[in-house]
């Protein structure tokens, strides 16, 4: 084992996320984390340029951040959250609901942005339950996703990462994303099984692993109307979304129409550690009070609201909500809207599309367009070389950065981007 590196001792026991292991590389061994860089171990500087999935939002080993967990560390590392409670949970709880839509009022903590969907979905199902109704079926996007367990695999799009999983899948029906041409059809199929529908799940504007597929707030404000107007509940998937990605605080705030439910993850803890946040209305909540114990929400988990994990979330929103991060966040998006103008019409760009601090583009190619396309492994390891994390869904690459990435090196992402499209 001394004589070994570090990844030839990761490759003796360590099995990876979405990794063929039979034929992977070598992995990246990372020593530490600074601002949007992530250091490897031999020296080497990576621009953290897709947030490390997401979920670090004001660069990494922040300081304020780890001073506060630091401090919390010292005084309460963690307590079973059944009959009991601690002051980080409702400080974060009470700061969340404060800057979530007027709809939103009652906060249930879990552990990732899977498990957040987990139980949106159980409220849904059992809000009806309890009220003597059996509604089995949820609504969903195509090409959706919302998590690996077996309920959000569920509502997420058919596709080769739940095929070995089909049979053991509730029934989904999915819908086409909305625009002007659609909706009417939409609504339409939603009113013919309406009753047999518990929820209609939903990320707001983006959805992520599906391609970083955009479309307009207007349409989405018409079918959670239409939803409602069913008697449909509607949970807004925010583990992506949330926390300023879009531009604003949450994409919710893009609509007019507000979810019953909201799913939170990523972001909220500025990427230092896991947590996980469903919140809902008062009336969803209500439905499970009773003298009726079978009425419960039978649901939790061992690390459910965690100190430490709270102490992480409620650092990262006092950053999140300084002026200077907010204009980070503006300038971010200002830079994206450059870029795209400029490269829009560049004969291999199939599409270039952009919502807030997000930016996709797909790659014209002969081949599958799909996640394993070809083209996927080529621009990794070019950006890669490049001191670049990148992590292409198939023939499309995106940049999702920490808010703390400069004009300079947002400029050589484009560069290197312009660079790859000559080249591949």
């Amino acid at each position: 084992m001394a004589n070994k590196s570090l990844a030839e001792r990761d490759q003796d026991l360590i099995w990876h996320p979405y990794t063929q292991m039979q034929n992977a590389p070598l992995p990246i061994p990372i020593v530490r984390g600074e601002g949007i860089f992530l250091i490897a171990e031999d020296g080497k500087k990576y621009i953290d340029a897709i947030s490390s999935w997401w979920v670090n939002i004001h660069g990494h080993a922040h300081p304020y951040i780890a001073k506060k967990v630091s401090e919390q560390l010292s005084t309460l590392e963690h307590v079973i959250f059944a009959g009991f409670t601690h002051p980080g949970a409702i400080e974060l709880a009470e700061r969340l609901i404060s800057i979530l839509p007027a709809s939103q009022q009652k906060v249930f903590y879990s552990d990732n942005g899977s498990t957040a969907v987990e139980v949106a979905l159980k409220m849904c199902f059992q809000y009806w339950s309890n009220q003597g109704k059996e509604k089995p079926k949820v609504l969903a996007f195509n090409n959706s996703y919302h998590g690996d367990t077996f309920g959000a695999m569920a509502v997420s799009a058919r596709s080769a990462f739940t095929k070995p999983f089909e049979k053991l899948l509730f029934e989904v029906e999915f819908l086409d994303l909305p625009d002007s041409n659609n909706l009417n059809k939409l609504k339409s199929q939603i009113s013919a099984s309406a009753s047999e529908v518990s929820a209609f799940i939903f990320e707001p504007l983006v959805q992520g692993a599906g391609g970083m597929q955009m479309y307009e707030a207007e349409y989405l404000d018409e079918l959670i109307k239409h939803c409602k107007n069913n008697g449909i509940l509607t949970i807004a998937d925010e583990v992506m979304t949330g926390f300023g990605r879009t531009g604003k605080l949450f994409a919710s705030d893009h609509l007019s129409e507000k979810a019953d439910l909201m799913c939170f993850s990523k972001g909220l803890t500025g990427g230092t550690m896991a947590l996980g946040v469903t919140t809902c209305t008062s009336i969803i909540y209500e439905a499970f009070l009773s003298d009726n114990k079978l009425k419960t929400l039978f649901h939790g988990h061992s690390f459910t609201a965690n100190p430490i994990a709270c102490a992480a979330a409620l650092a990262s929103m006092d950053i999140l909500l300084e002026s200077e991060t907010l204009k980070n966040i503006q300038r971010i998006t200002a830079s994206h809207q450059v870029f795209n103008k400029r490269i829009s019409m560049h004969p291999k760009v199939k599409c270039i599309r952009q919502t807030g601090t997000i930016l996709a583009l797909e790659w014209e190619t002969s081949g599958e367009t799909s996640y394993f396309n070809n083209l996927r492994d080529n621009l990794y390891n070019f950006f890669l070389g490049h001191g670049i994390i990148l992590r292409p869904l198939g023939n499309i690459i995106y940049i999702m950065p920490p808010y703390c990435i400069t004009n300079e090196q947002l400029d050589y992402i484009y560069k290197k981007i312009e660079e790859a499209l000559e080249r591949f």
